[in-house]
């Protein structure tokens, strides 16, 4: 099995990380960001260009990539959990999601 696998993480407070390769479920994806490296075990595979929970994501919060606001969770996501659109609501043209 391949060693390294690429995934980007832009910011210290996003909260997901984009896949750059296929990774297989029980890889460990080390991530450096601003202030340190993490290392998140994924839980299951995540497809090239895909996102990752890079730390527990509690429902109705934010979903940050590239220090953006991109949605919010609809449920708990665990770190190493694939996210997208069936654990993630867009915000994006609600304004009655924006300033809760």
């Amino acid at each position: 099995m391949k060693a390294d696998f690429r995934a980007l993480i832009m910011k210290d407070k996003d909260n997901v990380a984009t896949a750059l390769d296929d990774i297989p479920a029980g890889a460990a994806v080390v991530l450096r960001t601003e202030g340190a490296d993490l290392t998140v075990i994924l839980r299951e595979a995540i497809a090239f260009g895909h996102k990752f929970a890079v730390r527990p994501i509690a429902s109705s919060e934010d979903i940050i990539k590239y220090g953006e606001v991109i949605g919010m969770a609809n449920q708990p996501i665990e770190a190493g959990r694939h996210v997208h659109v069936h654990n993630l609501d867009g915000k994006r043209g609600r304004g009655d999601q924006f300033g809760a």
